[in-house]
């Protein structure tokens, strides 16, 4: 009986292909924007949390002023030294590595040709406070770092500007008016969490950035990692409990420097946009509303059609059941034809959308199911009243009808 009912089912669609298409239209669309969007909002998670941990593992990031990010303003606090870096890494159980930095933006000149990037002074500890390897090449000598040697190490960005395909180790650049000779080449990191290209770096040793460019010895921030194993959140308590101490701030005074978390803000942007996603994949979900009553409306024009054809049925010896069955299913087959086309439009429009934005591409199993789910319940829900009307129908008077 039921694959007699199927069949009959497939029948009714194929009868009318166009009207079943636009019956089934509502459900493709909804369909094809849940997992759309939830597909897509995963990728932007995923790149969020990249980008997060590309900055460096387990990293607090320590600024003077009370603002970090892009339009942070010092506000006249006092900069960091060496020996800031130094006492965090002696005094402050649980750190694994402090790199101080300091940074001054110049014009990288090889040849004719030039580029204006940003020259970092640090030491070989911002390798692994950052989490970043070399392409080719080597880290600073001990004695360079000492000596504050003019000797530098290139990003991807500022090697395909100046050196183009070519190997730039062993080379000699001029940064602003000091020549410096490439030692090494570090791998690409692409774009960071506040948008600006990490490739686009020259890193040299910060006695030399602090001596030839920027006649100072201020460092502007330390980047402090913590071991796997250490608490981030008592580590950084005394880390702000040295500073504080270093910096003779007494206990009615506002720290005048800021301590980020990197596994902070990737949890916090990771919520955010995952929240965006749930929002939006519920907006979209409207749709598979919409195409239900679309089905329940050209279900009870087909029963209105078919009205003669009940009768008969009815009047031969068909059950209320089988008949309701068979326009139940009619209604579940329009719906999950609707949610199969709108699983393979989604699929689609996934891959070219997250391949425009730069973000990975992550299949949702799960989302993908439940929507094709909910796709055959809305058949059953919104097929269930004509179905009911149609098995109810009077055979007499059913034959009736002209």
């Amino acid at each position: 009986m039921w694959l007699n009912t199927l069949l009959l089912a497939l029948r009714e669609i194929r009868r009318n292909l166009l009207r079943s298409f636009l019956t089934i239209l509502g459900i493709v669309i909804g369909v094809a924007a849940v997992i759309t969007m939830v597909t897509v909002g995963n990728g932007a998670t995923r790149a969020v949390s990249d980008q997060i941990s590309s900055l460096g593992t387990n990293l607090l990031m320590v600024r003077p002023g009370q603002r970090l990010g892009p339009t942070r303003d010092a506000g006249g606090a006092p900069p960091f030294r060496i020996a800031d870096a130094d006492a965090v890494a002696t005094q402050v159980s649980g750190v694994r590595a402090v790199a101080p930095q300091t940074s001054v933006g110049a014009t990288a000149v090889f040849g004719a040709r030039n580029w204006s990037t940003i020259v970092q002074g640090t030491t070989n500890t911002y390798f692994e406070t950052n989490n970043w390897r070399l392409a080719s090449g080597r880290a600073f000598e001990p004695a360079e770092e000492r000596a504050g040697a003019a000797v530098c190490i290139i990003g991807a960005t500022v090697r395909r500007e100046l050196f183009g395909s070519a190997d730039p180790v062993g080379s000699r650049l001029r940064v602003r008016q000091v020549g410096c000779e490439v030692v090494g080449l570090l791998e690409g990191k692409g774009q960071g969490s506040f948008g600006a290209d990490q490739d686009d770096v020259v890193l040299m040793p910060i006695a030399a950035v602090q001596r030839r460019l920027t006649g100072n010895v201020n460092v502007g921030t330390l980047l402090v990692s913590t071991a796997d194993d250490a608490d981030p959140e008592r580590v950084k308590a005394d880390l702000t409990r040295l500073l504080r101490e270093r910096r003779k701030l007494s206990d009615s005074e506002e720290n005048n420097f800021s301590v980020l978390d990197t596994r902070q803000l990737a949890a916090t942007l990771s919520s955010t946009t995952a929240v965006m996603t749930a929002l939006l994949g519920a907006v979209a979900a409207v749709s598979l509303l919409v195409g239900g009553i679309g089905i329940m409306n050209i279900m009870l024009v087909s029963v209105t059609e078919r009205t003669r054809e009940i009768g008969i049925r009815l009047a031969i010896g068909a059950l209320e059941r089988e008949v309701l069955l068979q326009f139940l299913i009619e209604a579940v087959v329009l719906a999950a034809l609707g949610g199969v086309v709108g699983i393979a439009i989604a699929t689609a429009a996934s891959v070219a959308i997250t391949r425009l934005m730069g973000v990975p591409f992550e299949f949702d199993a799960a989302i993908t199911l439940a929507s094709f789910a909910f796709a055959a319940l809305i058949g059953v829900v919104f097929g269930y009243f004509p179905a009911r009307r149609a098995a109810r129908l009077d055979p007499i008077e059913a034959l009736r009808h002209e």
